[in-house]
């Protein structure tokens, strides 16, 4: 049982989104992890490589699957049983693969198990957390929750690739599955369930703030959640802001996260230097995201979209003619990466203003869930792709087009009235 006070008053909210945000740091650094790990799996057991991409693929499936699932269980039997286990399967699994031999053990640790573990330690927790926990200032907290994602490249790729390059995949395995346990006796001291739990509201509410109960935490969760999936899929918005999302996981970490090492491997740039690159845009989507959530409380979140997705499709159109010379690469680095994943804050402001406070979660997982189908199908199409034509030029021309596409799309997503009548509340 945790203690019933905390320091900070509603401040303690920022405490809150700290472990948080280290929870999803680490779980960006665990999914970013494969993309590493293919040169040397490839060089250790001869797997070839769209074999690895397809056990990447599975895991970033389940990772998107498992997300609306993990919101519902979250109102169910609570934010922290439900973390907590994420985590421990996350370290279990990944650790567990240490003992690998043949491909299905890949697919069983980093696919399956990983994936589901991770999958509850995702956009839908940041999305739990703001709704849970801020009543101001939403959009900004998300955007430096899914910068954190950012951020996950930016600690951990230089540092696994060099794990890597040096030693080969199991260190890397090792540096992954001891961070993911660091974390489970920081959330079990530091992360209260909610508000309430420590007599406080939400961070800039008033003292008689009652904040929305979901439906979810009674009954059924699992009912509820396809219900919900059920009621949002008769809607237009819905499936807009699915398609848009889908192209964002397409053209992020299923493209470019899971093959973009081994697309400069191919040009003979070095894993490192690969690495680094991914960290350089991981610290221009830091700033980026972290803007995206400032610009998002204050402009149609509509307009920030066809911006975001518009600037991406150019720079992957632009990346297979760029030479891969260093400031080619530079540039392409500061383009796509202020809005890698710029995309999450008014992606969440139009599911809360087309679903509720109430409903808004669950149905943004499963909007995720669009985002981690495209990630998978880019996974696993980049690699196919790859052994088909020897090379990615294709598999990256088609993400930038998928990108421009969304970007008209984005403009027609409509919030002006409710998506579907909310569910009453239990008495």
């Amino acid at each position: 049982m945790i203690a019933q006070s905390r320091p900070f008053g509603q401040r303690y909210a920022f405490v809150v989104v700290g472990v948080i945000f280290l929870c999803l740091l680490v779980a960006a650094g665990l999914r970013s992890a494969p993309a590493v790990m293919m040169l040397p799996l490839e060089n250790s057991f001869g797997w070839r490589r769209d074999v690895i991409s397809l056990a990447a693929g599975v895991g970033i499936l389940l990772y998107g699957l498992t997300g609306p699932f993990a919101a519902a269980l979250m109102e169910r039997i609570g934010l922290r049983r439900t973390l907590l286990a994420s985590l421990v399967v996350m370290s279990g699994s990944t650790a567990l693969s240490l003992l690998m031999t043949k491909p299905w053990h890949l697919f069983v640790t980093w696919g399956v198990f990983s994936g589901i573990g991770s999958g509850a330690v995702a956009s839908v927790l940041g999305a739990t957390i703001v709704n849970r926990w801020f009543k101001t200032n939403r959009g900004l907290v998300m955007g430096l929750m899914s910068a954190s994602s950012a951020s996950g490249m930016l600690v951990f790729l230089p540092l696994i690739a060099a794990l890597a390059q040096s030693g080969g995949w199991q260190p890397v395995v090792i540096a992954v599955a001891i961070a993911t346990a660091a974390l489970i006796p920081l959330v079990w001291l530091l992360v209260p369930e909610r508000p309430a739990s420590i007599g406080m509201v939400r961070y800039g509410a008033e003292a008689d703030d009652v904040p929305p109960t979901s439906p979810a935490s009674q009954g059924n969760f699992l009912a509820h959640t396809l219900n919900t999936l059920r009621r949002a899929a008769g809607t237009r918005v819905f499936w807009y802001l699915f398609a848009t999302f889908f192209v964002c996981g397409f053209t992020t970490n299923g493209l470019v996260g899971t093959h973009l090492i081994a697309f400069c491997g191919d040009m003979g740039i070095g894993e490192v230097q690969a690495a680094g690159l991914l960290s350089m845009m991981g610290i221009f989507d830091l700033i980026g995201t972290t803007l995206s959530g400032w610009l998002t409380d204050r402009y149609d979140p509509r307009k920030l979209l066809g911006v975001y997705y518009g600037i991406r499709g150019l720079s992957l159109i632009y990346l297979p003619y760029s030479g891969f010379s260093a400031t080619s690469l530079i540039i392409f680095a500061v383009l796509y990466g202020l809005d890698w994943i710029a995309t999450v804050p008014p992606t969440l402001r139009l599911a809360n203003e087309a679903f509720g406070d109430r409903s808004g979660p669950i149905v943004f997982g499963w909007i995720v869930a669009g985002h981690q189908i495209g990630a998978a199908t880019a996974a696993a199409f980049g690699g196919t792709m790859r052994e088909l034509q020897g090379n990615y030029e294709l598999a990256f021309l088609i993400a930038g087009m998928t990108a421009i596409a969304a970007a008209c799309i984005s403009l027609l997503i409509n919030t002006s009235r409710p998506a579907f009548d909310p569910e009453p509340q239990a008495a």
